[in-house]
């Protein structure tokens, strides 16, 4: 137990000082924007007056250094700043749309993560049949096709062709439980295909890897049944391989939804930090960029703990 505590806390203490240099790298960058925030704000009519005592106002023509050291200061204490665009706490605008990209990615991952470890345990025990091999063609194939694409055929086939589903996902005060179906089907189908895929793909190696072990090989001769053996044996050695594999593919989400969000126009923290790059608003950017870099970091840590917990020889210390 001694040795798992010591990396537990190595992990976190890494996780720590990688998510201050991403800090660094996410505040230097959204300043290498090209535009001005203050011009953005009065307008391409405001007197050059204007625009520094704005900018005097913000504090925008402090040294970068400076700036950094109180954006910083400010985050640690729960102080994300001020939107530049409309003059509100920036914490106020990310939870305002927090819970609908939580809701977006809870669900899926609710559908997507049970399909896709079924689909990998499948192909692992159909190795080099037929099965396994359209799995292999499909996921690949599902893998190497872009969102924005899968995304956009959709659109045109559900909503333009079809009609039966809204291209925009807006959901209205007094939505019931179809209103939600409409709403989420399109954004939702779209993310699941990209990650079934992925996690299928990796649940089938770590799976497939562990059939190949001695134990494995030893319960067959025995007798035991294939389901069985993947079931009691193989699968509860392969739970680190696997829950890293649903970590790393659910880290996705807090990205990768931005071109999601977009097409659909749904109202999450992603397409939060599209407006706020349209407006030069560098506080709601640079807090949208370290939300889901801390949300990676996360899920990532998560994959770490249990691949920890999960190996045989640190649980009986040999």
């Amino acid at each position: 137990m001694k040795v798992i505590f010591q990396l537990i806390l190595k992990r976190i203490g890494l996780s720590l000082i990688t998510l201050f240099i991403v800090s660094a790298v996410v505040f230097f960058i959204a300043n290498l924007l090209p535009g001005d925030a203050a011009q953005e704000m009065l307008g391409q009519s405001a007197t050059p007056e204007a625009v520094a005592a704005l900018r005097d106002a913000y504090g925008l023509n402090d040294p970068p250094l400076t700036r950094y050291a109180k954006w910083l200061g400010g985050l640690v204490t729960g102080d994300a700043g001020t939107s530049l665009a409309n003059s509100r706490p920036v914490s106020e605008l990310i939870s305002s749309r927090l819970s609908q990209s939580l809701l977006l990615a809870g669900l899926t991952a609710v559908i997507a993560v049970p399909f896709a470890m079924v689909l990998g345990i499948v192909a692992a025990m159909h190795s080099g049949r037929r099965i396994d091999k359209i799995m292999n063609i499909a996921t690949l194939t599902m893998v190497a096709v872009p969102e924005f694409l899968l995304a956009t055929i959709f659109v045109l086939v559900f909503a333009v062709e079809l009609n039966w589903l809204p291209s925009l996902s807006y959901i209205p005060s007094d939505a019931g439980l179809y209103d939600y179906f409409r709403a989420f089907a399109l954004p939702v189908a779209t993310l699941c295909i990209v990650l079934s895929a992925q996690m299928a793909r990796m649940t089938r190696a770590a799976v497939l890897e562990q059939l190949s072990q001695p134990y494995v090989e030893m319960a067959l001769l025995k007798g035991s049944p294939l389901s069985r053996a993947v079931l009691r044996h193989a699968l509860p050695n392969a739970v680190g391989p696997i829950v890293n594999a649903v970590a790393l593919s659910l880290s996705y989400l807090l990205g990768g939804v931005v071109i999601v969000e977009v097409i659909f126009n749904y109202p999450g923290v992603a397409s939060l930090m599209v407006d706020a790059v349209t407006n030069r608003d560098m506080p709601l950017l640079q807090a949208c960029a370290m939300l889901f870099c801390t949300g990676y970091l996360i899920l990532v840590l998560i994959a770490d703990l249990a691949a920890i917990l999960a190996n045989p020889k640190l649980r009986t210390g040999g």
